[in-house]
């Protein structure tokens, strides 16, 4: 009995020591860096233009919380609390400007994922490397025409008679219908990005061990069944973190496409959050209003995000954080 006693004593006196040896949270943030102070050399810069451009901006959040002041700054303002976003959700357009924004934004979004999976799998499975290298090209070219270039393009190809799309449904304008500029504006965002969207999937693919395609042929696998069952397990995870990516940024519409793509006829259409934002914030100075609006939509976004995230983790154990 005393034997265990002394024991338990001897232990518990261990314990207590290796306890108070242990080192605290600043001791080994301290060694740390010493350990690993060449990288964060490396990654200073990196991490100097994130902070400054990314983080300090972030001050001016406050805006949307006081009423602007030009003479005092962005913290001088009398403060108003949500007055802002409450003038938001009561304006006569809040409805349709959400509306606006979440059809053209979900299109985008879920067009934009899709066909750039299936054109990786179609490319693929092409077997010469000239021919691979040919469409790869061909697919990517659009993506480096300028925004500007590709309303006018559309302008043009979709003039009513005279283009060469417009033709086709007589005098109907597409540009300025309020029920097809939605399809015009996804549409042209797919052709345009669809090719630089799929390199990642390309990348995934390329991983793919040769030996299971040799092994699935053996089995009688035709094409469709090796997409089904080698290629699209393999590109799963990266499918899945590129969604949950993009569901940050699901009521970004790109302002500067969707702006230049503006007109009288198709206005009630394609007014969203950001021109709203712009319109109000610049071109009429209401700027603590601009911010409120501006604020509204991150944080739906990051609702997003953390939902799809969340969401993703439990279902495929895929996340990113």
């Amino acid at each position: 009995m005393q034997s265990s006693k002394g024991a338990a004593l001897q232990t518990g006196s261990v314990n207590a020591a290796a306890a108070r040896n242990k080192p605290g949270l600043f001791d080994r943030i301290a060694d740390h860096f010493r350990r690993y102070w060449q990288l964060w050399i490396l990654t200073a810069p990196a991490l100097f233009f994130v902070g400054l451009f990314a983080y300090v901006p972030m001050w001016g959040i406050q805006l949307a919380f006081r009423e602007f002041d030009p003479t005092k700054g962005l913290t001088g303002g009398k403060f108003v609390g949500l007055k802002y976003f409450n003038e938001f959700f009561h304006n006569p357009l809040f409805g349709e400007i959400m509306t606006n924004t979440v059809r053209i934004s979900l299109w985008t979004l879920v067009m934009g994922f899709i066909f750039p999976i299936i054109l990786a799998l179609l490319i693929n499975q092409i077997g010469s490397k000239k021919i691979k290298g040919f469409v790869q090209t061909i697919t990517y070219m659009p993506h480096f025409i300028s925004v500007v270039v590709i309303v006018s393009m559309l302008n043009i190809f979709l003039s009513p008679g005279s283009g060469i799309l417009g033709r086709f449904f007589g005098d109907e304008s597409l540009m300025g219908s309020t029920s097809a500029i939605t399809a015009v504006y996804w549409i042209s965002e797919v052709w345009q990005h669809v090719g630089w969207n799929s390199i990642i999937y390309l990348a995934a693919l390329a991983g793919v061990d040769t030996s299971l395609y040799e092994a699935a042929k053996i089995d009688g696998a035709g094409r469709l069944q090796l997409i089904r069952y080698v290629d699209l397990p393999a590109i799963m995870p990266t499918c899945a973190i590129l969604l949950i990516m993009n569901m940050g940024s699901v009521l970004n519409v790109g302002f500067d496409k969707i702006y230049l793509m503006q007109n009288s006829l198709n206005m009630p259409a394609t007014e969203v959050i950001a021109t709203y934002t712009y319109k109000i914030g610049i071109l009429n100075g209401q700027y603590s209003y601009s911010t409120a609006i501006g604020l509204f939509n991150t944080l739906i976004n990051f609702v997003f995000l953390i939902t799809a995230n969340a969401i993703a983790k439990r279902v495929s154990d895929t996340s990113i954080f």
